[in-house]
């Protein structure tokens, strides 16, 4: 499902280094795995629809890494509750933090309407594609 979630990003910015769509195997059981953090399914009611996985440092700053909704489940406000509920489930958080691609203006405009504020912070990955960096202080 990540692959499918993340392939059309892939394809429209040509971001073979960093898309999750390209991650192997290892990397994501990694992520899973990792003691340092949790992962997510996202159902909608008993159907799986998505994944997020968070991770934190010192137990109370947040990252959120990776997010993702099936293709035929996006644009449905899964993905806004999928994050309310993780930020509702660690109480003690002082900061959450995330990055996207700062050319889907969908997802910026998400992060910025649920509290998340650009950091200043990007990555230049190619001629198509930017990374922004978000932070939202609790």
């Amino acid at each position: 499902m990540q692959v499918k979630a993340f392939m059309p990003l892939m394809e429209k910015y040509k971001d073979y280094d960093i898309n999750p769509a390209n991650e192997t195997i290892d990397r994501v059981v990694s992520r899973i795995t990792n003691p340092q953090g949790i992962f997510y399914k996202i159902l909608l009611d008993t159907k799986l629809v998505g994944g997020i996985r968070i991770f934190w440092k010192e137990d109370v700053h947040f990252w959120i890494s990776p997010m993702f909704i099936s293709p035929t489940h996006q644009g449905q406000g899964i993905a806004k509750k999928a994050i309310l509920l993780v930020e509702e489930s660690f109480p003690q958080a002082i900061s959450w933090e995330l990055a996207t691609i700062l050319e889907e203006e969908r997802n910026c405009h998400l992060y910025e309407k649920m509290g998340y504020i650009q950091t200043g912070e990007k990555r230049r990955i190619n001629d198509n594609t930017t990374l922004v960096f978000y932070k939202k202080s609790v």
